[in-house]
């Protein structure tokens, strides 16, 4: 079993991040191993966030006592882990926070 943590409010600049691609690549995953074309294992990929908003996901993760300063959504993190503040990314995880109500702990290079 293969977890992955991308939900579809994504979508919108990481086509990875839609249903379809998660079940293509798990296809793909079956297709390309001995193990699985001979029938002894398969992958599964799961992706239970696919259908959250930011902020639902934020709430759950607070719920199940997650340290969200030991995770980042940066695709352009300073040299000593700040996060951009500028990417799509941080966007959308500084919109999830703030409709969660939520205090975002990351260290932003500008918010």
């Amino acid at each position: 079993d293969i977890f992955i943590g991308v939900n579809a409010v994504d979508y919108s600049g990481y086509p990875d991040c839609r249903r379809q691609f998660i079940e293509a690549f798990e296809k793909l995953a079956n297709l390309a191993t001995a193990a699985a074309v001979e029938g002894h294992e398969t992958f599964t990929i799961h992706a239970p966030l696919i259908d959250m908003t930011k902020a639902e996901i934020i709430r759950t993760g607070l719920a199940l006592g997650v340290d969200y300063s030991l995770t980042h959504s940066c695709y352009d993190p300073a040299a000593d882990g700040a996060a951009c503040g500028r990417c799509q990314s941080c966007w959308l995880r500084l919109a999830g926070f703030a409709a969660a109500d939520a205090q975002d702990p990351l260290r932003y290079q500008r918010p």
